[in-house]
Order: C-alpha cells, then sequence, then structure tokens
C-alpha cells in the first residue's frame, strides 16, 4: 500500500508539472504571435485615445483647394502688440516671427499665374511719408496679386491719390479706410469688378475687442489665378 500510494503521489506530481509546462508554452506563444491593434491596446490598459488628428491643407485651410486655385491666408494686426500674417500656398510670406512686418499697411505681392512672390514691404501710415506707398502702387506689375493686412494705424496718412489706387486694385473699402481701423485685403491691377477678398472693421470705441482698436481680421481661401 505504501509503495503504491507513493507512485499514486507521483503520478500526480508528473500529471500536475507536465500541465503547467503545457500552459506556460501556450501563452509564450500567444503573446508572441497576438498583436493587438494600437487603439484596442490602449484601450484594453485603460488609456484614453485620442481621435485623429484633422487634415491640414496648405497654410492651414482644412479643405484643399480645386486645381488651378492659390491657398491663402491673412491676419490683420492685434491692437499695436501681435503683428499681421500672410500665408500663400504655404509659403510664410510676412510674419512677426520672420520680422518683416511694420506699423500701417503690410502688403505683398505675388506673381498671379506661378503664385511666387515678387515682393513684400510695410508702410508707416501713423507718421511715414505716404509717398512711398503710392510709388510702390503705381509700380505693381500687370498680372500681379496684391496682398494686404492692416497693423496699428493703417490710415492717418492715406490720402486720396493712395485710396484710388486701393479701388483701382478692386477694394470696397479704400475709401473709408482710417485711424486704427482694420483690413485685410487681396487684389490686382485693372480689375473690371471690385475684389471678393476683402474685410474690415472699423475702429468704434463702443464696439472695439481692444482698448482703442477693433478686432483683429482673419481671411483665408483659394483664389484663382488672375483675372478674378
Amino acid at each position: 500500500m505504501r509503495v503504491s500510494g507513493v507512485l499514486r503521489v507521483l503520478a500526480l506530481i508528473f500529471a500536475t508539472v507536465t500541465t503547467l509546462i503545457i500552459i506556460r508554452n501556450y501563452m509564450r506563444f500567444s503573446t508572441k504571435t497576438i498583436r493587438l491593434p494600437r487603439w484596442l491596446a490602449a484601450a484594453h490598459q485603460g488609456w484614453s485615445v485620442s481621435s485623429p488628428e484633422v487634415m491640414k491643407h496648405k497654410c492651414g485651410l482644412i479643405k484643399p483647394c480645386p486645381a488651378n486655385h492659390f491657398a491663402f491666408k491673412i491676419a490683420s494686426g492685434a491692437a499695436n502688440v501681435v503683428g499681421p500674417t500672410m500665408c500663400f500656398e504655404n509659403h510664410m510670406i510676412m510674419s512677426p516671427v520672420k520680422n518683416n512686418v511694420g506699423r500701417g499697411l503690410n502688403i505683398a505681392l505675388v506673381n498671379g499665374t506661378t503664385g511666387a512672390v515678387l515682393s513684400q514691404s510695410a508702410f508707416d501710415m501713423y507718421s511715414g511719408d505716404v509717398k512711398h506707398l503710392v510709388k510702390f502702387l503705381k509700380e505693381i506689375p500687370e498680372g500681379a496679386l496684391v496682398l494686404v493686412a492692416s497693423y496699428d494705424d493703417p490710415g492717418t496718412k492715406m490720402n486720396d491719390e493712395a485710396r484710388k489706387l486701393f479701388t483701382n486694385l478692386g477694394s470696397s473699402y479704400a475709401k473709408q479706410l482710417g485711424f486704427r481701423d482694420s483690413w485685410v485685403f487681396i487684389g490686382a491691377k485693372d480689375l473690371k469688378d471690385k475684389s471678393p477678398f476683402e474685410q474690415f472693421l472699423k475702429n468704434n470705441p463702443n464696439n472695439n475687442k481692444y482698448e482703442g482698436w477693433p478686432e483683429l481680421l482673419e481671411m483665408e481661401g483659394c483664389v484663382p489665378p488672375r483675372p478674378f
């Protein structure tokens, strides 16, 4: 009886060890061959799963532009603190980071066929000489797109000649542009109609968002090659 009892115990131990070895090998195999998707694994372990980011296109637009159109985003300055930004076809032409913006009117010229940047400049409309702006506007080449963003004060030095030149570029608001107004605009030389790419906000103490200045303006979209 003692011998048979010992044999039973040994058989039980052997069976238990064998079972454990089989289970261990199976678990190793399972771990190596089963791969959960990243989002499912994260959820299984109690992690939060972030939603996929919205795809951005040229100049940060949510939707891509149609064929033969240029993407753009223009923002006027915020009061006299943050300068304007001007992006065209995913190229940041002017911005405070590039250190090429200034008080007054910030203007860039872009080839209306290729989208290549031709020039950019800032004109001080508070204490500068408006003759420099007038000369610049008169020398705009044929086929160029004109991008404009205001900063701080775009209107104090504005005269009738400059207003007329902007009006000829397609502006609807150049005639009333005044002290500390906000203005963003895209135009072109000798347009037959008014440009659809323009925003204007009058400096009004009763409605201003900032103390002494109206809210900044931001305009984005897709502009066709000249003419539009």
